[in-house]
């Protein structure tokens, strides 16, 4: 891992000690973002991070947007898949977040790497949260099930096939 990485990790472990500070944590995160190339997608992406999570959703969807349209890949491409997606549930556009979240569940677990994989469960999360605000409440907890069925100490196999027959024509 650079230095660099470690950095903005360090930086993103000490985002509790900016409650009230928020642009000052946003400030520390643009000007590590700042010594990238420009036009880099991770600094977008991690611009896009900071904006969420100190409340704006609608600031960061454009950097989101940035990142992936610049080839923002792996681990960090999925994450910002996910937080793109809440983000947009929080500004009113569901129906696009579903959109996004539903491919990025078609892709197949075979072409990522393992901790890009190992957001599998928060990409069923976001999209079942996404899913009860646009109305269709079973598929949401259907998909919410069987995300947690697999981390049960029993019951597993029971519950994948109640989440199963929720959405199952009657």
């Amino acid at each position: 891992m650079s230095t660099w990485e470690q950095r903005v990790q360090g930086a993103w472990a000490s985002i509790d000690e900016y409650e009230g500070r928020e642009d000052a944590f946003r400030a520390l995160i643009d000007g590590l973002a700042g010594e990238r190339p420009a036009g880099d997608p991770v600094a977008a992406f991690e611009r896009g991070s900071a904006w969420d999570s100190t409340g704006h959703s609608d600031r960061a969807v454009p950097l989101y947007q940035e990142a992936l349209a610049g080839g923002l890949g792996g681990y960090r491409r999925r994450r910002a898949v996910i937080q793109m997606s809440s983000s947009l549930r929080n500004v009113g556009r569901v129906e696009q977040a579903v959109a996004l979240l539903e491919a990025e569940r078609a892709v197949d677990p075979a072409t990522l790497d393992e901790p890009t994989r190992g957001l599998a469960d928060a990409v069923s999360a976001t999209l079942a949260l996404c899913l009860a605000d646009t109305g269709r409440e079973r598929e949401a907890v259907s998909i919410a099930v069987a995300a947690l069925a697999p981390h049960l100490p029993r019951y597993q196999r029971s519950m994948a096939n109640y989440a199963r027959r929720l959405v199952e024509p009657q």
